[in-house]
Protein backbone atom coordinates (compact mmCIF):
# COMPACT_ATOMS: atom_id res chain seq x y z
CA UNK A 1 0.00 0.00 0.00
CA UNK A 2 1.19 3.60 -1.15
CA UNK A 3 2.37 6.04 1.93
CA UNK A 4 0.09 8.70 0.10
CA UNK A 5 -3.19 6.53 -0.70
CA UNK A 6 -4.92 7.76 2.48
CA UNK A 7 -3.75 11.03 2.03
CA UNK A 8 -5.35 10.90 -1.72
CA UNK A 9 -8.67 9.34 0.20
CA UNK A 10 -8.68 12.40 2.29
CA UNK A 11 -9.71 14.88 -0.84
CA UNK A 12 -12.47 12.18 -2.43
CA UNK A 13 -15.36 14.60 -3.75
CA UNK A 14 -17.86 13.07 -1.71
CA UNK A 15 -20.44 14.10 0.76
CA UNK A 16 -19.07 12.93 3.55
CA UNK A 17 -20.11 14.59 7.19
CA UNK A 18 -17.69 12.61 9.37
CA UNK A 19 -14.84 14.77 7.12
CA UNK A 20 -16.74 17.95 7.74
CA UNK A 21 -14.61 20.92 8.07
CA UNK A 22 -16.33 23.92 9.60
CA UNK A 23 -15.04 27.19 8.72
CA UNK A 24 -16.57 30.16 9.64
CA UNK A 25 -18.22 31.21 6.31
CA UNK A 26 -19.81 28.02 6.86
CA UNK A 27 -20.90 28.01 10.36
CA UNK A 28 -22.57 31.71 9.75
CA UNK A 29 -24.05 29.87 6.85
CA UNK A 30 -25.44 27.19 8.76
CA UNK A 31 -26.82 29.68 11.71
CA UNK A 32 -28.55 31.91 9.32
CA UNK A 33 -30.22 28.51 8.13
CA UNK A 34 -30.67 27.23 11.48
CA UNK A 35 -32.52 30.61 12.64
CA UNK A 36 -34.72 31.18 9.79
CA UNK A 37 -36.52 27.36 10.91
CA UNK A 38 -38.04 29.61 13.68
CA UNK A 39 -39.57 32.65 11.55
CA UNK A 40 -42.58 32.04 9.02
CA UNK A 41 -40.73 31.86 5.49
CA UNK A 42 -41.68 30.63 2.64
CA UNK A 43 -38.45 30.34 0.34
CA UNK A 44 -34.84 30.48 1.37
CA UNK A 45 -32.48 30.67 -1.18
CA UNK A 46 -28.74 28.73 -0.91
CA UNK A 47 -26.51 30.18 -3.70
CA UNK A 48 -23.08 29.92 -4.74
CA UNK A 49 -20.70 28.58 -7.65
CA UNK A 50 -20.33 24.92 -7.86
CA UNK A 51 -17.62 23.40 -5.08
CA UNK A 52 -18.83 25.59 -2.50
CA UNK A 53 -20.32 23.66 -0.34
CA UNK A 54 -24.17 23.83 -0.84
CA UNK A 55 -24.89 20.45 -0.71
CA UNK A 56 -22.94 19.71 2.51
CA UNK A 57 -24.01 21.90 3.95
CA UNK A 58 -27.67 20.91 3.66
CA UNK A 59 -26.54 17.57 4.68
CA UNK A 60 -25.31 18.04 7.67
CA UNK A 61 -28.22 20.64 8.45
CA UNK A 62 -30.45 17.92 7.98
CA UNK A 63 -28.42 15.26 9.76
CA UNK A 64 -28.50 17.81 12.82
CA UNK A 65 -32.36 18.87 12.54
CA UNK A 66 -34.29 16.00 11.23
CA UNK A 67 -35.56 15.17 15.06
CA UNK A 68 -36.55 18.73 16.17
CA UNK A 69 -38.53 19.55 12.73
CA UNK A 70 -40.23 17.94 10.49
CA UNK A 71 -37.33 18.17 7.65
CA UNK A 72 -36.73 16.48 4.16
CA UNK A 73 -34.31 16.39 2.28
CA UNK A 74 -34.34 15.97 -1.63
CA UNK A 75 -30.63 15.56 -2.66
CA UNK A 76 -31.02 14.60 -6.23
CA UNK A 77 -33.14 16.80 -8.69
CA UNK A 78 -36.56 15.15 -9.45
CA UNK A 79 -37.22 16.22 -12.91
CA UNK A 80 -40.03 14.29 -14.17
CA UNK A 81 -43.26 16.46 -13.02
CA UNK A 82 -44.92 13.38 -11.26
CA UNK A 83 -42.05 11.62 -9.41
CA UNK A 84 -41.75 14.96 -7.98
CA UNK A 85 -44.82 15.16 -6.78
CA UNK A 86 -45.17 11.89 -6.04
CA UNK A 87 -42.36 11.89 -3.41
CA UNK A 88 -43.79 15.02 -1.66
CA UNK A 89 -47.15 13.40 -1.36
CA UNK A 90 -45.16 10.54 0.36
CA UNK A 91 -43.70 13.34 2.37
CA UNK A 92 -47.25 14.51 2.92
CA UNK A 93 -48.56 11.40 3.77
CA UNK A 94 -45.92 10.15 5.74
CA UNK A 95 -46.00 6.84 3.53
CA UNK A 96 -44.80 5.74 -0.02
CA UNK A 97 -48.22 6.33 -2.03
CA UNK A 98 -49.15 2.97 -4.13
CA UNK A 99 -47.97 3.04 -7.83
CA UNK A 100 -51.02 2.92 -9.54
CA UNK A 101 -51.80 6.27 -7.85
CA UNK A 102 -52.19 9.37 -10.15
CA UNK A 103 -50.46 12.46 -8.63
CA UNK A 104 -52.55 15.45 -9.30
CA UNK A 105 -50.91 18.92 -8.80
CA UNK A 106 -54.73 20.71 -7.63
CA UNK A 107 -55.48 17.94 -5.29
CA UNK A 108 -52.21 18.20 -3.93
CA UNK A 109 -52.62 21.33 -2.93
CA UNK A 110 -55.98 21.31 -1.24
CA UNK A 111 -54.91 18.79 0.35
CA UNK A 112 -52.16 20.83 2.14
CA UNK A 113 -55.08 23.44 2.44
CA UNK A 114 -56.83 20.82 4.73
CA UNK A 115 -53.62 20.08 7.11
CA UNK A 116 -52.74 24.31 7.51
CA UNK A 117 -51.79 24.46 11.02
CA UNK A 118 -51.74 21.24 11.78
CA UNK A 119 -47.95 20.67 10.65
CA UNK A 120 -44.96 22.32 8.99
CA UNK A 121 -42.81 20.44 6.73
CA UNK A 122 -39.82 22.10 5.60
CA UNK A 123 -37.97 20.62 2.72
CA UNK A 124 -34.54 21.11 1.43
CA UNK A 125 -34.33 21.42 -2.23
CA UNK A 126 -30.75 20.74 -3.75
CA UNK A 127 -29.61 21.44 -7.21
CA UNK A 128 -32.93 23.22 -8.38
CA UNK A 129 -31.08 24.89 -11.21
CA UNK A 130 -32.11 21.52 -12.96
CA UNK A 131 -35.80 21.57 -12.33
CA UNK A 132 -38.00 22.65 -15.45
CA UNK A 133 -39.08 25.87 -15.32
CA UNK A 134 -42.94 24.20 -14.36
CA UNK A 135 -42.11 22.92 -11.19
CA UNK A 136 -40.40 25.85 -9.88
CA UNK A 137 -43.35 27.82 -10.42
CA UNK A 138 -45.61 24.86 -8.83
CA UNK A 139 -43.06 25.43 -5.86
CA UNK A 140 -43.96 28.62 -5.30
CA UNK A 141 -48.02 28.32 -5.32
CA UNK A 142 -46.85 25.32 -2.86
CA UNK A 143 -44.44 27.75 -0.62
CA UNK A 144 -48.05 30.10 -0.24
CA UNK A 145 -50.13 27.25 1.36
CA UNK A 146 -48.58 27.75 4.78
CA UNK A 147 -47.52 23.93 4.84
CA UNK A 148 -44.27 23.35 2.82
CA UNK A 149 -41.67 25.49 3.07
CA UNK A 150 -38.44 25.26 0.78
CA UNK A 151 -34.66 25.80 1.11
CA UNK A 152 -33.47 26.43 -2.69
CA UNK A 153 -29.80 26.06 -3.06
CA UNK A 154 -28.81 26.28 -6.53
CA UNK A 155 -25.93 27.41 -8.23
CA UNK A 156 -24.65 30.82 -9.07
CA UNK A 157 -25.26 30.84 -13.09
CA UNK A 158 -27.55 32.95 -15.17
CA UNK A 159 -30.28 29.64 -14.39
CA UNK A 160 -30.18 31.75 -10.43
CA UNK A 161 -32.41 34.53 -12.37
CA UNK A 162 -34.93 31.81 -12.26
CA UNK A 163 -35.27 31.71 -9.00
CA UNK A 164 -34.95 35.13 -8.65
CA UNK A 165 -37.98 36.67 -10.94
CA UNK A 166 -40.38 38.90 -9.20
CA UNK A 167 -43.24 36.84 -7.97
CA UNK A 168 -40.13 34.37 -6.39
CA UNK A 169 -38.78 37.85 -4.57
CA UNK A 170 -41.63 38.22 -2.76
CA UNK A 171 -41.46 34.92 -0.56
CA UNK A 172 -37.69 34.36 -0.48
CA UNK A 173 -37.26 35.23 3.51
CA UNK A 174 -33.71 35.72 2.44
CA UNK A 175 -30.77 34.71 0.37
CA UNK A 176 -27.54 33.28 1.87
CA UNK A 177 -24.40 33.04 -0.44
CA UNK A 178 -21.58 30.54 -0.19
CA UNK A 179 -18.66 31.90 -1.89
CA UNK A 180 -14.94 30.24 -2.40
CA UNK A 181 -12.75 30.06 0.37
CA UNK A 182 -9.89 32.42 1.19
CA UNK A 183 -6.43 31.73 1.66
CA UNK A 184 -7.09 30.96 5.56
CA UNK A 185 -9.81 29.40 4.62
CA UNK A 186 -8.29 26.95 2.16
CA UNK A 187 -5.44 26.46 4.77
CA UNK A 188 -7.85 25.30 7.54
CA UNK A 189 -9.50 22.91 4.74
CA UNK A 190 -6.55 21.46 3.41
CA UNK A 191 -4.49 20.85 6.63
CA UNK A 192 -8.00 20.00 8.80
CA UNK A 193 -9.31 17.19 5.76
CA UNK A 194 -5.60 15.71 6.21
CA UNK A 195 -5.53 15.61 10.04
CA UNK A 196 -8.69 14.02 10.09
CA UNK A 197 -7.47 10.84 8.09
CA UNK A 198 -4.50 10.99 10.42
CA UNK A 199 -1.78 12.51 7.76
CA UNK A 200 -0.16 15.01 10.06
CA UNK A 201 3.15 14.57 8.85
CA UNK A 202 2.19 15.42 5.33
CA UNK A 203 0.00 18.03 6.81
CA UNK A 204 2.84 19.90 8.30
CA UNK A 205 4.94 19.80 4.99
CA UNK A 206 2.11 21.96 3.06
CA UNK A 207 3.61 25.43 3.82
CA UNK A 208 2.17 29.14 3.38
CA UNK A 209 3.86 29.23 -0.33
CA UNK A 210 1.98 25.85 -1.45
CA UNK A 211 -1.57 27.24 -0.38
CA UNK A 212 -0.63 30.45 -2.33
CA UNK A 213 -0.04 28.52 -5.13
CA UNK A 214 -3.20 26.40 -4.53
CA UNK A 215 -5.42 28.97 -3.69
CA UNK A 216 -4.06 30.82 -6.92
CA UNK A 217 -4.92 27.83 -9.28
CA UNK A 218 -8.52 27.05 -8.00
CA UNK A 219 -9.34 30.44 -7.07
CA UNK A 220 -10.30 29.13 -3.57
CA UNK A 221 -13.10 26.66 -4.75
CA UNK A 222 -13.32 23.67 -2.29
CA UNK A 223 -13.94 21.14 -4.92
CA UNK A 224 -11.26 22.42 -7.57
CA UNK A 225 -9.23 22.35 -4.48
CA UNK A 226 -9.63 18.74 -3.73
CA UNK A 227 -9.51 17.52 -7.08
CA UNK A 228 -5.84 19.40 -7.33
CA UNK A 229 -4.75 17.74 -3.98
CA UNK A 230 -6.29 14.41 -4.98
CA UNK A 231 -4.28 14.89 -8.52
CA UNK A 232 -1.18 15.89 -6.70
CA UNK A 233 -0.96 12.62 -4.17
CA UNK A 234 -1.45 10.59 -7.43
CA UNK A 235 1.87 11.77 -8.70
CA UNK A 236 3.40 11.31 -5.49
CA UNK A 237 2.11 7.90 -5.66
CA UNK A 238 3.66 7.21 -9.12
CA UNK A 239 6.94 8.62 -8.64
CA UNK A 240 6.73 6.47 -5.43
CA UNK A 241 6.72 3.86 -7.43
CA UNK A 242 8.69 4.53 -10.47
CA UNK A 243 11.40 6.87 -9.10
CA UNK A 244 11.65 7.39 -5.51
CA UNK A 245 14.52 9.99 -6.24
CA UNK A 246 12.03 12.50 -7.57
CA UNK A 247 10.99 14.24 -4.54
CA UNK A 248 11.67 14.22 -0.75
CA UNK A 249 9.53 13.10 2.48
CA UNK A 250 10.92 15.84 4.29
CA UNK A 251 9.40 18.39 1.98
CA UNK A 252 6.13 18.92 -0.13
CA UNK A 253 6.92 19.37 -3.95
CA UNK A 254 5.82 22.38 -5.50
CA UNK A 255 6.92 20.81 -8.55
CA UNK A 256 4.52 17.94 -7.98
CA UNK A 257 1.30 20.80 -7.22
CA UNK A 258 2.06 22.14 -10.47
CA UNK A 259 2.45 19.35 -12.45
CA UNK A 260 -1.30 18.28 -11.45
CA UNK A 261 -2.40 22.10 -11.79
CA UNK A 262 -1.48 21.08 -15.47
CA UNK A 263 -2.92 17.85 -15.42
CA UNK A 264 -6.48 19.44 -14.27
CA UNK A 265 -5.91 22.17 -16.72
CA UNK A 266 -5.99 24.80 -13.59
CA UNK A 267 -3.18 26.49 -15.30
CA UNK A 268 -1.86 26.71 -19.16
CA UNK A 269 1.94 24.56 -19.94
Amino acid sequence: MSYFDTAKESFIDEINLDTYIELPSAISAYEELEQAFEKPFKLMLLYGEPGTGKSLLLSRLYDKKKYQKELHYINSPLLDEEEFFRRLFDILIQKPMPKNTKVDFNTFVEFCKVIKGQREIIILLDEAQLYPKKILEQIRILSDTGVLRFVIAVHKTTDEDIIAKSHFQTRIWGSIELKNATKDELKTYIHQRLLKYNQFEIANLIKQKHIDFIHKCTNGNFRACGKLMYTTFEIYQYYEKHDPSQFSTNMFSHKFIEMAAIAIGAIDV
